[in-house]
């Protein structure tokens, strides 16, 4: 039987040396578009250090310091997201309630999240956006606790290295890929679940059918002007 969502998880916060273009109104707008396309009254809660600005209807984890400092093992220029693994500690139900999505700002929801999100699955992940990743960590729905190795087996000194010669892309997705390996439950294209650069930009920009969520995971972000003015749905969309 699928089972509704107790809260949409969200992550923000400062990375020395790495430039973000996330301020407080992509956590904003996420949250107006969560309750727009699943429920008004689901919890959105964001992890971050950075909560000035952001909305009293979003609430906020204070960002952990665990693992906050491993780099990427794709070098300083790129993101490090280990502390997102927090998420798969067995006591994480405790913050984030019992069954949650974990969500990246760059993306768009553009439909009904309920077929997405309301799953009987323990865990399921988005894959299908690359040859080098099993899984992207952008969006992935848990009843909490349900992978704990995924944190409790991760060595912040061995395990950035072990995914990465393994032939994971990545900091947390790679591990995650790593460590879970094949067989997971996913979300794809036919879920509407939507990689903008394989899916909208191999296609002229047309949002593909059945299309409900949008991630613009890598140089692209919703919020730029240049990408909004290209796409009329998505300026429609991100607001």
């Amino acid at each position: 039987m699928s089972r509704p969502v107790d809260a949409v998880v969200t992550w923000k916060w400062t990375t020395p040396g790495y430039r973000s273009t996330f301020g407080p109104e992509t956590v904003n707008t996420l949250a107006r578009m969560v309750r727009r396309h699943y429920r008004p009254d689901v919890r959105v809660l964001c992890v971050t250090d950075e909560p000035e600005g952001i909305d009293a209807s979003v609430e906020i984890v204070p960002a952990w310091n665990d693992f906050a400092t491993v780099p990427s093992p794709h070098g300083a220029h790129q993101p490090s997201c280990y502390r997102r693994l927090r998420a798969f500690d067995p006591a994480i139900g405790a913050v984030f309630g019992e069954r949650f999505v974990s969500m990246d700002l760059d993306c768009v929801i553009v439909g009904d999240m309920t077929p997405v999100w309301e799953r009987d699955e323990d865990f399921v992940i988005w894959s299908d956006t690359g040859p080098k990743t099993l899984y992207n960590g952008s969006m992935f729905l848990m009843t909490a606790g349900a992978r704990p190795h995924v944190w409790t087996d991760f060595d912040p000194d061995s395990s950035p290295m072990r995914s990465k010669s393994a032939g994971f892309w990545g900091s947390d997705q790679g591990w995650i890929s790593y460590r879970l390996g094949p067989g997971e439950a996913t979300w794809t294209l036919a879920d509407g679940v939507v990689s903008y650069t394989n899916h909208v930009m191999t296609s002229n920009g047309r949002l593909p059918d059945g299309a409900r969520v949008v991630f613009l995971h890598g140089r692209h972000d919703p919020w730029s002007p240049i990408v909004q003015q290209r796409h009329g749905w998505l300026r429609e969309a991100y607001a």
